[in-house]
């Protein structure tokens, strides 16, 4: 098995030879500097789940294999899932605001895939796609819990 970094470590420069070619150290980027002072979290349940009760949530790898608006909603994305059984899964999502349908097709999400189905404007959502909300400036933010598309559709997490 490679790992992530194989291609790093194999684009290491060669010594001066006469005559070898030399190849050029990549600039590094530079990472992008996050200022999270203005950000508003929820406070954490004072309610303790006990492990049994967790345990029962079946959270997955879904890879989104189409995405569409739901036609008469604002809010509601439509996504067809690959969670690894051979058989698409619906699960619809008020997160429009936040993106727009192409830009999501390909992805790598989390789902929890053993909630009973739940009708959303005449369609079974079956399961839900996780997020992660906080406000900012008194201006709610959302961003679906993506992961490295190395994890294959259906991958379980504990």
């Amino acid at each position: 098995m490679k790992s992530l970094d194989a291609d790093k470590k194999s684009s290491k420069q060669v010594e001066d030879i006469p005559g070898a070619p030399c190849e050029v150290a990549e600039e590094p980027v530079a990472e992008e500097k996050i200022d999270f002072s203005k950000v508003q979290i929820e406070p954490l349940f004072a309610d303790a789940v006990d492990f049994e009760t967790f345990s029962k949530s079946d959270f997955r790898a879904v890879k989104v294999i189409e995405c569409v608006a739901v036609p008469k909603s604002k809010k509601l994305l439509q996504f067809t899932l690959d969670d690894g059984t051979g058989e698409n899964r619906t699960i619809l999502s008020g997160i429009h605001s936040y993106y727009e349908p192409e830009e999501l097709v390909g992805k790598t999400l989390i789902a929890i895939t053993n909630l009973p189905p739940r009708a959303m404007m005449g369609i079974d959502s079956c399961g839900m796609l996780l997020s992660a909300v906080h406000k900012e400036d008194d201006e709610e933010k959302l961003h679906l819990l993506m992961v490295d598309k190395h994890i294959p559709a259906g991958a379980k997490l504990y």
